[in-house]
């Protein structure tokens, strides 16, 4: 079809597009569901077979999905200029539909309405052609009436993968094709609001506002009307305003104003909605023709004096980039996946959503509309291959560019958008699209948007990379910038306002650092926060080679080219169980901050329109992690203050560590949460001495044989190997603890940012350290109650360096091991600094008191608080998509690791220390491409370390880890435990 090679030619017979909101009349259902089962043929083969809508072709076994981040599908395939379609294969689905029309509709105009048809449709009814369209994400819209017969209706669809539209949508994403969204016929009594557009201006002390609704009514009878226009506070009626003798003809666009007093104003916190409807009525009979409804929230959002404010308030985005995404169904997304989606979102502190990169279903508005948060709304346009090759720009073939060829298409994009759209309060930012480098045409789309709509701003990334039309956004949008970047931009006399429409990159383990951007907020009052990327992982559900079900990303179906595992950099992982980078996420993007102190507290309230008073503050004191008070307060902060409280809790003198928790907890049932859901918390942390125990008298047995070294005592056996030159054996109660010899480590297994950045390259060295330490001495030393082994390792590094260890045993079973690395000039940072243990199987259940309850690391720890949590190897492995380091601990005071009886090994340490307890050892994880290929479970590996460097997150191609949270070679560093039994 010559359409499909055609950029000029994107919409033949397509309706205009309209508001999306909702009609009745006449006890007519003007709507038709016709999603389902339709008949199906792939390619035109000659058997048709069955197909569900709405849903993909590639994932209903047609085809096979394929996913590439920045270059297009057919790079390294076919050789095509910006505008050209494979020629050698492009897929495409016919879909065939019968259908008979309502008998209340036979005097009416039939349409039928494609929601979302990816990436072109062409469309017939009864034989006859009705019309074709591009643009995968905004409806599709045609008149069928003229094609019509009684009795039964057949329409036929044929949807291309490919159409030269897909030029202007290379997105981040799986490549699908087919109707993934909602398909129905609808019909209009004989005067029909067509579309309305709601804006309200409100006083500058927000005490007044004007409510304007623009009507385009259509008609196909000629009769005087009355328009009734009605505010209702849910159930609540407010006020009307009637036009009454309106003559209509085929079209009327008509404006209804009405002067309200004291709105409710909407925002993310308080998104007080009204219901406006329009009543359109016969003027002689009295009949109600239609009647309307649309939702609708009182707000202003603009920029004043280099700030975005909503209803007066400087405004911090604390948002997400966020795909359609299901890991069954691709991007069709169900009702059930969005209401899953706004409910984590409002309970873990996001405000904001952008929809990356293409105008999101109805139902999300609606949802955001209605629970409160901002939005971001994007044109479906990006066109990153054209001008961005391995990461640099390469603009020579970039569209759209100024190339007038492109320009009509990308503005119907956006008029599509905006059209439909336009009414959803929760929409305060209208973005032209993502990473199209510049130009002349962006710059007319953010004109032709601002022509249309005053109540919101423009956004567009785009202009970093080219200034040519530096108006084209009217804030400062970047992608990943350093914090160093942002404070030089913010510190040189800026002329916008500045957000991250995408930053801290969360593929695998990642988020570290993300405190670093937060702590931006209060600094600068022109920056305005931003947007992680992103929501959730976008992996498919997959048999593996045994038949069992996995996650699976890029090259898992064959496809080629591919960007791999780069689809998945969720916060959420694709089947929306949550991973365990949320919990740094929710306490960074509280509205409200909580120090403790030793006897007050101060709650610092960033929120801009709650009272703290609307929540329950909880006072805990832990003894050494066990609670021993609490007490619930209500406490009145004001938005936009703080206030101190004095803790009036019970003097606590027997000696232990004391942590004293205050926490903000929803004092009653909501949408997204329970009762008692935690907001966000603080804590305080001292310690009340004790006195030192006594010590023992009595001293472990030493046997000194000429292979190995034996200590034995009270239940409790170790024998180190000469020979292997390491810890073999570690008995309490008879019970055997250790597998292998245990060894030093520096390594772990390589994390996504690990491999974006070149650790494994620039860090080699301390895996090799890892695996093949040299012994280099062993020496006994007997004291007074104990005895104790040294070994000296040797190194395998460029210089040499050395490690010693050693082991002093006590009588009852306690065992203090100690290990000193000597620092050396001229090695890279290590990974880690500690001692690795295979323990039996048996031993799977971890408890701790430490940081948790989720992982941890040094740059990731804000999140997490001091306790007492209790998991097992097993769970503690995340499901990261590419098995990577993870489950770590910091500031563990003592972790156990025990049976399902309770018996165990506890370790502890004086100073506290990091862990982590797996079912695989770091040779496993780092081997392992997929979790299907790690080898059934054998051991527990316990890694016992001093610190473990931070695992970053500005982004995964090349970031590294920030540098106060890297460990130095060059330093001498000591770390000392214990170990004992937990009985």
């Amino acid at each position: 079809m010559k359409n499909l090679h055609d950029p000029k030619v994107f919409k033949i017979n397509r309706l205009s597009a309209h508001s999306d909101h909702k009609y009745k009349g006449k006890n007519i259902e003007w709507k038709k569901d016709l999603n389902g089962i339709w008949e199906f043929s792939y390619c035109d083969s000659p058997n048709w077979s069955k197909i569900e809508v709405p849903g993909h072709i590639e994932l209903q076994g047609y085809g096979k999905p394929q996913y590439v981040n920045t270059m297009y599908p057919w790079d390294g395939l076919e050789a095509l200029e910006p505008g050209e379609v494979p020629k050698q294969f492009n897929p495409f689905g016919i879909y065939k539909k019968e259908f008979t029309v309502p008998k209340d509709w036979e005097k009416n105009p039939v349409y039928i309405s494609f929601q979302g048809v990816e990436s072109c449709i062409e469309l017939h009814c009864n034989g006859e052609f009705v019309g074709y369209s591009e643009d995968s994400f905004t409806p599709s819209e045609f008149e069928l009436t003229k094609y019509l017969k009684s009795g039964k209706n057949e329409i036929v669809a044929k949807v291309y993968k490919w159409c030269s539209g897909s030029w202007l949508e290379d997105q981040d994403f799986w490549r699908f094709s087919g109707i993934f969204r909602d398909v129905y016929l609808y019909s209009t009594p004989e005067v029909h609001v067509k579309d309305m557009f709601l804006t309200s201006d409100l006083s500058s002390n927000f005490k007044k506002a004007t409510l304007k609704n623009i009507l385009k009514l259509q008609s196909f009878t000629n009769k005087k009307i009355d328009i009734l226009m009605e505010v209702w506070d849910n159930k609540e009626f407010i006020c009307s305003v009637e036009e009454k003798n309106i003559e209509v003809e085929e079209n009327l666009k008509t404006e209804i104003i009405k002067k309200i007093d004291s709105p409710k104003l909407w925002s993310a916190e308080k998104p007080n909605l009204y219901l406006i409807k329009v009543i359109l009525s016969d003027s002689n009979s009295g009949e109600v023709i239609e009647e309307t409804e649309q939702k609708f929230g009182f707000r202003k959002f603009e920029i004043e004096n280099k700030i975005m404010k909503i209803n007066g308030k400087r405004i911090v985005f604390k948002g997400v980039n966020r795909h359609e995404f299901n890991c069954d169904r691709g991007r069709a997304v169900t009702e059930e996946d969005m209401l899953w989606d706004i409910k984590f979102l409002k309970a873990n502190n996001f405000n904001a959503v952008r929809t990356s990169h293409y105008p999101n279903q109805t139902r999300w508005y609606e949802l955001c509309d209605e629970y409160g948060l901002y939005v971001i709304d994007e044109v479906n346009l990006e066109t990153h291959g054209t001008w961005q090759i391995l990461g640099q720009p390469c603009p020579e073939k970039v569209i759209p560019n100024n190339n007038p060829e492109w320009l009509e298409n990308i503005i119907d994009r956006a008029k599509s958008m905006f059209e439909k759209d336009k009414n959803h309060p929760s929409i305060i930012i209208w973005s032209c699209g993502n990473e199209s480098f510049g130009g002349e045409n962006l710059y007319k789309m953010s004109e032709f948007l601002k022509s249309l709509d005053s109540t919101r701003v423009i956004h567009y990334e785009g202009v970093f990379w080219d200034r040519r039309y530096d108006k084209t956004s009217d804030m400062e949008s970047r992608m990943y910038a350093k914090v160093y970047e942002i404070e030089k931009y913010l510190n040189e006399t800026p002329e916008k306002p500045f957000i991250l429409c995408e930053y801290s990159h969360a593929m695998g383990n990642s988020n570290g650092g993300l405190h670093k951007y937060t702590e931006l907020e209060e600094k600068y009052p022109m920056y305005q926060g931003g947007f992680i990327w992103d929501y959730i992982d976008q992996a498919l559900r997959k048999k593996d080679p045994f038949g069992n079900y996995y996650l699976a990303f890029g090259g898992d179906f064959g496809d080629r080219p591919t960007d791999y595992n780069f689809c998945v950099n969720g916060l959420v992982y694709a089947d929306r169980k949550v991973s365990p980078k949320v919990q740094e996420v929710k306490q960074l993007f509280s509205d409200y901050k909580i120090q403790v102190k030793d006897r007050y507290f101060v709650i610092d309230n960033q929120s801009l329109f709650t009272n703290v008073s609307e929540y329950d503050v909880k006072v805990k004191v832990l003894k050494n992690g066990v609670e021993k008070y609490s007490e619930i307060l209500e406490c009145d902060v004001k938005p936009l203050s703080k206030k101190e409280f004095k803790l009036a809790i019970p003097k606590m003198d027997e000696s232990g560590e004391y942590t004293v928790e205050v926490s903000l907890n929803l004092k009653e049932d909501r949408f997204y949460a329970n009762k008692g859901h935690e907001i966000c918390f603080g804590q305080n942390i001292y310690v009340i001495k004790q006195e030192k125990s006594q010590e023992l008298e009595e001293k472990p047995i030493l046997i000194n044989g000429g292979f190995n070294i034996g200590i034995k005592g009270k239940n409790f056996h170790l024998v180190f190997s000469k020979a292997y030159g390491g810890l073999i054996s570690l008995k309490y109660s008879d019970k055997e603890f250790i597998e292998g010899v245990v060894l030093p480590n520096f390594w772990r297994a390589g994390t996504d940012n690990d491999r974006g950045n070149k650790m494994p390259f620039r860090y080699a060295q301390w895996k090799i350290a890892s695996l093949y330490p040299k012994m280099v001495n062993v020496e006994v030393v007997e004291g007074k109650n104990y005895v104790e082994i040294i070994s000296k390792y040797e190194l395998p590094t460029n210089p040499v360096t050395d490690c010693i260890v050693s082991y002093r045993a006590f009588s009852d079973g306690k065992i203090d091991v100690g290990m000193e690395y000597i620092g050396v000039e001229g090695l890279s940072e290590m990974p880690l600094m500690g001692m690795s243990y295979k323990i039996p199987q048996e031993f799977s259940e971890i408890k701790w008191y430490g940081m948790g309850p989720e992982e941890n690391y040094i740059d990731r720890v804000h999140g997490a608080r001091l306790g007492i949590f209790e998991t097992d190897v097993y769970k503690n492995l995340s499901q990261y998509v590419i098995p990577q380091e993870c489950g770590n601990r910091i500031g563990t005071r003592w972790v156990e690791v025990k049976n399902k009886a309770g018996f165990g090994m506890k370790i502890s340490g004086e100073i506290p220390f990091e862990f982590s307890g797996l079912p695989y050892t770091v040779s496993e994880i780092e081997t392992a491409y997929h979790h299907y290929e790690l080898p059934k479970s054998h051991c527990t590996a316990l890694n016992i370390n001093k610190v473990q460097m931070g695992i970053g997150g500005d982004d995964s191609w090349g970031a590294e880890t920030h540098k106060e949270y890297l460990i130095p070679s060059n330093k001498n560093i000591i770390f000392r435990y214990t170990i004992q039994s937990n009985m």
